[in-house]
């Protein structure tokens, strides 16, 4: 469903000049696919969109095309296989992973490019990652488990 939904969202960018997630939502809904604003939110991020010029000062969205998303996903993917919790403790991030996994579950988070995250140390199943503030560790922590439920 998510594949055939994303199909559909770069031909309906291809299309129109869509400029909100609303008007995205409105499309899908008249193409079938009855999906929230969230929803939309996620599947931007996922297919790599972003906000085009057009002249007269208005925009729609694209597909960037501008880096290579191939290890991107790659890390995702390993992120995913690998993950088994995550907890904190003030600005220590603790993910907890399947046995053998935590280097390379570490790898995939630092090549993610978290400014949040100081440092990352991996044993054989457990990460602990320092970050800046408590408030970055809860947002950083959202934003994992976003990553691992996608």
């Amino acid at each position: 469903m998510k594949n055939r939904r994303h199909e559909k969202i770069l031909e309906l960018i291809d299309r129109f000049s869509i400029d909100t997630q609303e008007e995205l939502v409105t499309r899908l809904a008249e193409a079938g696919f009855e999906v929230t604003q969230a929803t939309v939110s996620r599947d931007i991020r996922a297919l790599h969109l972003y906000k085009q010029s057009l002249e007269g000062g208005k925009q729609k969205y694209a597909v960037d095309t501008s880096k290579d998303h191939t290890l991107d996903s790659k890390y995702r993917r390993v992120l995913r296989d690998g993950f088994v919790s995550v907890d904190m403790a003030q600005n220590i991030l603790v993910i907890k992973t399947v046995s053998g996994m935590a280097m390379a579950v570490a790898a995939a988070v630092d090549s993610m490019d978290f400014t949040e995250i100081v440092g990352t140390i991996a044993g054989d199943d457990t990460i602990m990652m320092a970050v800046r503030t408590v408030e970055d560790t809860k947002a950083l922590m959202g934003k994992i488990k976003d990553l691992v439920n996608e």
